[in-house]
Formats: structure tokens, C-alpha cells, sequence
């Protein structure tokens, strides 16, 4: 049903009086709150209206707009939440429903084809990629996620939306580093076909990919070899090639020339492990071994070069395609500020992070440590074939308090995201720093 001008009110007009205003976002307030990727630290907080976009509907059937969304207040700095709405007429929509208010529905926008519509005609790219995609079949992708996937039949694979919900002022790397790689030819990512960014910062609000048929999930493929008991050491393998070639052609199509310091890199994981401690206050009792291990790395005299990362590399980013391994999510971790994420790093922290995956699967199906040991082994080997300084003894130092740190971020985000998760880190901490703490050495998670 077209409505046009004489369709739902924009969200100016509309929120002109203070109850319909709290309405809203008391509507918005209750729907965002058991989100996965809503933040803990709004719950509860007064939401405002950071940047609004309003994206015509080629098809002038609904009112599609963007919210940008952030705390009244003390917490009113990023990372915001983005909300893109679809208002229709009660009943005109099979998407997700967010609430009525006022008579008007509003309706997730990933979940809306008018949003889909809307969205690829607000992008450079987009006019010319949609013809081939046929938006009417879109669905949007279920299970936990960090930000918003719909996936697009087409007559070319297809495509995959996804929507950014946490958002940082700044260029995100989940556009510009996949888009580099498959520039470079490096087949392993699916390459970035439309993105849309909005804001003098800008925000990049999302990105359109390739889509990769008949792929599974990384996670959960190790997910079932461990309930099976089955190994996955030849696909380990296969994996330690491919993310040795990704840093190959990361430092190859974004160079960085400059290596880090023992100095640099001690400062740096301390300075984690203090924003760790304050997050998670039960990470206390590690904080003197973690600060014994950083230590050890002083001493260091040849650390590898910086260069681009990935900066959250683990199973569930990875997708195994009927031919070869693709690498998706650039974007780093969620709850680090943009600007950090785009710095240049070490390679060997996104091997630590591969090798904490197999130890989240192994829990997860239920395998013993000699199923996550053989993952381990040869994913690491098969890395070290094609990197071989990764096999000194100074980059085995490093390897650990990258695996270390990264044990206590997922501390932190267990905690606060899936407590009954945070026992898997924990465990790891054991075993990297050598202390007792009791519980259970295996079991499903």
C-alpha cells in the first residue's frame, strides 16, 4: 500500500510533544533490552537520539529512517546503538514488531524489505548490485549475533546484509580491510560489494557481501566434531594455512613500517589487564601472574613487525565454504574503541585467538583436552610451516600472553554477556599461568 506524503510522520514531527517522545523511546527501551547486542551499560539509561537518517523507499510503500542511539548523560559517549526503524500501519508488515505506539507500528528494519530497498538505494554501490538480488526472499539470520545479518538470494550467490549495531564514529575496518583483501585477489573473504556510511565522522552503518552458499559456520563445525569426538585437526590445519596467508596479504596491501617494542608491548597488555580487573573484579586474583608473565616480555629484543590484523579472529568468524576457509567480521572487538581497532598489531594475537576458539568448542561439545591439544597442534604447525619465526621461542612468549589477554577479555564479556560462559576463560587462565584453581577440567558448556 504506497503511502507517500501522506504516510506515517517523521520522526521529528512525531516526537514534537514530550509523550509521545517518551513513548518511544520507553517502546525502544523495552524492545532493546534483551538484545545480544545491546549494551549492559545502557540497561535502564535514558535514551537520546544521537543521528537520525531518513532512506526514501524506492517503492514509496512505508517510512524507513535510521536511529542513531546514545545515553542521556554521563553516558553519552560511544559506542551507540543503531536502530533502524520501519513505521507502518498496524498489520501491514510480517516482520519483527518492536511496539505500537500511537497508532503507528514500528518494525525492525533488517527484518523489512523496505528497509532493504531503502538501504541499497541510499548507497553508491547499491543501484547497481540490486537488480541481481531479489529482496522479497530475504531473511534475516537467527542465533546470537553482535549485529544484524539478512541474507539475500540472487542470481549470482546472493548476498549478505549486515546491519552494525554497535556503532563508533570512524571508518570501520569490516568495510575497508575485506574490501582490500579481495582487491588483492586474496579468495578467501567474501568481497564487499555496497556499504552505507552517514555523518561527517562517518558512521559506516553497514556493509553488503558476497554471500557464500552450501558454507558452515566455523564454530559450529568444530562445535560437532567435538560432540562426535571426531578430530579436527585436518581441518585445524587447513585453517593455519589460510590465516598465515591472510597476514601475508594484509602486509602486503596495507604495509606498516615499524616494528613494536618489548616496552610498547608490556605497557600495552598491563593497560589491558587494568581495564580487565576494573570490568571484572574476580579477575583480581590473576592480576600478579598476568604482571609476572607481562614481565617476562621485557626482556624481548626482536619483536615481529606491526602490521593489519584482524583483531578478533576465532571460529565463530570464520566459515568453512565447500572449497576453502573464508575469514568474515574485521570489525575487532566489539567492546574496543574504533580508533584502537583500526591500529596496526601483531599477527600472533589473531593465532590466539583461533586457539581459545577450539578450547569455547571443545567445551561446548564436550571433548576432552586431547581433542582441543590435536586442534591446537595442528592448526599451530600448520601456521609455523608458512610463518616460520612464529616457531622461536620469544614469538611461543608472546603467543601466550596473547592468549592470556585474550582469556581475560572474554572474562570480561562472559560476565556481562553469558555468565554461564565465563567458566571456559577461567579454565584457560589455569592453564596458561599454572594455578590450581579447582572446578571442572572438561564438560559441555
Amino acid at each position: 500500500m504506497a503511502q507517500g506524503a501522506a504516510g506515517p510522520p517523521t520522526w521529528d514531527t512525531w516526537c514534537m510533544a514530550d509523550r509521545r517522545r517518551e513513548a518511544i523511546t520507553g517502546a525502544l527501551l523495552a524492545w532493546l533490552q534483551p538484545r545480544r547486542w545491546f549494551p549492559a551499560r545502557l540497561a535502564g539509561a535514558e535514551l537520546t537520539v544521537v543521528e537520525r537518517l531518513e532512506l526514501p523507499d524506492p517503492e514509496d510503500e512505508a517510512r524507513v529512517e535510521v536511529l542513531v542511539l546514545g545515553a542521556v548523560g554521563e553516558e553519552a559517549d560511544p559506542p551507540y546503538v543503531q536502530v533502524p526503524l520501519v513505521h507502518r500501519e498496524p498489520g501491514t508488515s510480517q516482520g519483527v514488531p518492536i511496539a505500537e505506539v500511537e497508532g503507528l507500528a514500528l518494525v525492525d528494519g533488517p527484518s523489512d524489505p523496505a528497509f532493504l530497498r531503502a538501504w541499497l538505494a541510499a548507497t553508491p554501490q547499491g543501484p547497481r548490485v540490486a537488480p541481481g538480488l531479489d529482496l522479497g526472499a530475504a531473511r534475516l539470520v537467527s542465533g546470537e549475533q553482535s549485529n544484524s545479518s539478512v541474507v539475500v538470494p540472487g542470481s549470482e550467490g546472493g548476498a549478505i546484509l549486515k546491519v552494525f549495531r554497535s556503532l563508533w564514529p570512524g571508518r570501520n575496518p569490516d568495510v575497508d580491510v575485506p574490501a582490500a583483501l579481495a582487491a588483492a585477489g586474496w579468495p578467501h573473504v567474501p568481497a564487499p560489494l555496497a556499504w552505507l556510511e552517514h555523518g561527517a565522522a562517518p558512521f559506516h552503518l553497514g556493509v553488503l557481501s558476497r554471500f557464500v552458499p552450501g558454507a558452515e559456520d566455523g564454530f559450529e563445525l568444530a562445535c560437532a566434531h567435538a560432540a562426535r569426538s571426531e578430530s579436527l585437526a585436518a581441518e585445524a590445519a587447513q585453517l593455519g594455512t589460510v590465516v598465515a596467508e591472510m597476514h601475508a596479504t594484509l602486509a602486503h596491501v596495507l604495509p606498516v613500517e615499524r616494528r613494536v617494542t618489548a616496552a610498547e608491548l608490556t605497557s600495552h597488555l598491563h593497560a589491558r589487564l587494568e581495564w580487565a580487573v576494573a570490568q571484572a573484579p574476580e579477575l583480581e586474583r590473576w592480576r600478579p601472574l598476568v604482571a609476572e608473565l607481562h614481565a617476562r616480555l621485557a626482556d624481548l629484543d626482536h619483536l615481529p613487525h606491526l602490521q593489519r590484523v584482524h583483531g578478533d579472529l576465532h571460529l565463530g568468524q570464520l566459515l568453512r565454504g565447500p572449497e576453502r576457509w573464508y575469514v568474515l567480521d574485521f570489525e575487532g572487538e566489539p567492546m574496543v574503541p574504533l580508533t584502537e581497532r583500526t591500529l596496526p598489531g601483531l599477527a600472533l594475537r589473531d593465532v590466539a585467538g583461533v586457539l581459545r576458539s577450539f578450547d569455547y568448542a571443545a567445551a561446548r561439545g564436550g571433548a576432552g583436552e586431547d581433542w582441543t591439544h590435536a586442534a591446537r597442534t595442528a592448526f599451530l604447525g600448520a601456521y609455523r610451516d608458512r610463518v616460520p619465526e612464529a616457531a622461536s621461542r620469544q614469538a611461543a612468549l608472546v603467543l601466550r600472553a596473547f592468549e592470556a589477554d585474550k582469556a581475560l577479555y572474554e572474562v570480561v564479556y562472559e560476565t556481562q554477556n553469558r555468565p554461564a560462559w565465563a567458566e571456559i576463560p577461567l579454565r584457560a587462565l589455569q592453564r596458561l599461568l599454572g594455578t590450581p584453581l579447582g572446578g571442572r577440567s572438561g564438560g559441555r558448556v
